[in-house]
């Protein structure tokens, strides 16, 4: 057996009592604590910034294609869905699906209050299985093979403003020349907690757009572009722009909405910092506690090297000693940092202020690799420290080592 690791279990806090025991456990315990803290703020931001750019994605897509045109009024210039872009898009596998859409700017009169809305209307393409995630209360709407659907859904702060409910009627002005108007019926209540879109979006039928506006059954607004993979977005972008019509623009989410996106940027940096300060003050930790506990076997150090120890042995003892320590820290802060993490996934057991971070509950993201990638540098980190403490043993003289009291 290796006499170096032999001994440094001799000497671990499973056989030690007394002061080095409890610092071997103070050493465990820092270390785990500032692991699990880590890996929590890394699953807190990821699930975050998901959730917040699932929201914005799924109202408006990753990109979206729209006509060129001088103005920039809520409305968009129609065109064909016979374009060219429609049927090159066919031959790009990371479209997931594309959907067609039209906004148009209206009053929307409950019984008492008046409000200025602004209508999206989808079409058959539109994915109602992923917008009910947002359905507070009532259904989707029915969208017809033929014909127009007097149905709409409002936003809960809409609904809320105009004091309306499921199944109440409302009327929608529209603001063109000649005025025009159409009686509908709420059937249902969404929520994204995005002020971009609930104080001003009133889901409703594309077809009724198309009739208001005079449009032929194959012309819409604009088109919104899911892809397989929304962090690939800026490698897509010219992909997608080179397949589009001259008279197309393509546009991207995150630039449309810049300002959500930089600041869950800027979150990334404050993650960062914040770890990387925990980070410091364990491997910090584990280098003095070692060398605490080096000074403590200073007698044990100097006999050692009375029967003829070499340094290099020596140092081995106090190395493995922490790398032990090292091995249960991350063992305790993975269960600490995954099993919480797992608790609130499963239970969301922490609330939050919708009105102030755009969700319920605090959202959890597994990413694994980072997991990975932050055990394997805390290890190769502390690892290096622990050689700065055990470079002292070469300077314990033997005779007056074994003579300290």
């Amino acid at each position: 057996m290796n006499l170096s690791y032999f001994i440094a279990k001799r000497i671990s806090f499973r056989q030690a009592g007394g002061f080095s025991g409890t610092i071997h456990r103070i050493a465990v315990g820092s270390l785990a604590l500032g692991l699990g803290v880590s890996i929590l703020a890394i699953m807190v931001l990821g699930g975050f910034q998901n959730t917040v750019s699932e929201r914005v994605f799924g109202f408006t897509g990753h990109f979206q294609v729209q006509r060129f045109q001088m103005s920039n009024a809520f409305e968009e210039a129609p065109f064909s869905l016979n374009s060219e872009f429609v049927q090159n898009s066919k031959k790009l596998s990371f479209i997931d699906k594309i959907q067609s859409f039209a906004h148009k700017a209206a009053l929307l009169k409950g019984d008492e209050e008046v409000e200025g809305v602004l209508v999206k209307g989808v079409g058959r393409d539109f994915d109602t299985l992923a917008f009910k995630t947002y359905l507070t209360d009532g259904r989707m709407l029915h969208l017809p093979d033929s014909g127009t659907s007097n149905e709409v859904l409002l936003s809960k702060f809409i609904a809320n403003k105009l004091l309306l409910k499921v199944g109440d009627k409302v009327t929608l002005y529209f603001v063109q020349d000649p005025p025009r108007f159409r009686r509908v019926e709420v059937v249902g209540i969404f929520e994204t907690y995005l002020e971009n879109f609930d104080e001003k979006i009133v889901i409703g039928e594309l077809q009724t757009i198309r009739n208001l506006n005079g449009w032929t059954a194959d012309q819409v607004g604009g088109l919104e572009i899911f892809v397989d993979n929304p962090k690939k977005t800026d490698e897509y972008f010219p992909l997608i722009e080179s397949e589009m019509d001259l008279n197309l623009k393509l546009i991207d989410s995150q630039d449309r909405f810049l300002e959500i996106f930089d600041w869950l940027t800027l979150l990334d940096t404050n993650v960062v910092v914040f770890i990387s300060l925990i980070g410091f003050v364990a491997i910090f930790n584990m280098g003095a506690i070692l060398f605490i506990l080096i000074m403590e076997r200073t007698q044990m150090i100097g006999l050692l090297k009375a029967l003829g120890a070499r340094n290099v042995q020596i140092r081995r003892i106090f190395f493995w000693n922490g790398m032990k320590i090292l091995g249960r820290g991350l063992l305790i802060g993975n269960l600490i940092g995954l099993g919480i993490g797992f608790l609130q996934d499963q239970f969301r057991l922490i609330p939050l202020d919708a009105a102030s971070y755009y969700m319920s509950y605090v959202p959890i993201d597994w990413n694994w690799p980072v997991f990975i990638y932050l055990n394997v540098g805390i290890a190769l980190l502390t690892a290096l420290v622990l050689w700065i403490p055990v470079l002292v043993i070469s300077k314990v003289d033997p005779i007056k080592s074994i003579r300290f009291d």
